[in-house]
């Protein structure tokens, strides 16, 4: 199975014996205690355990989606699906992919910041 499914499906065996979260907010915070658990394997350069934590960290996220009823792979699709409708808004505003290579990431991030504010207005 994909990563993904198969992590969904192991969160649903493990609940279906107890093993689960009282709701989305407790995973939030079991996702904010992860996010350091990574921060520090970052530190320590050890790309093994910067892995590990990233997984741990997906792992969460996934689980997460599975207390919102929100299918963790549909959510991405949408995500990719923004961040390249976006992205390409901003390489439009640029003028062209050369000019926006050109630009530092503060610059990027105010083009990226009025394009979704642009697209916000229009739904």
């Amino acid at each position: 199975l994909p990563a993904l499914l198969r992590a969904e499906k192991l969160q649903k065996r493990a609940a279906r014996v107890g093993s689960d979260w009282d709701g989305p907010g407790p995973v939030l915070e079991k996702l904010r205690a992860e996010t350091g658990e990574l921060r520090e394997a970052m530190a320590s350069g050890d790309q093994g355990h910067i892995e590990d934590e990233l997984g741990d960290l997906l792992f969460v996220v996934s689980n997460l989606a599975r207390q919102l009823r929100v299918d963790p792979a549909s959510a991405l699709r949408r995500a990719n699906a923004k961040f390249e409708r976006r992205f390409r808004a901003m390489e439009k505003v640029a003028g062209s992919r050369q000019l926006l290579g050109d630009m530092g990431l503060e610059e990027m991030e105010e083009l990226w910041q009025m394009v979704k504010k642009l697209e916000e207005n229009r739904n």
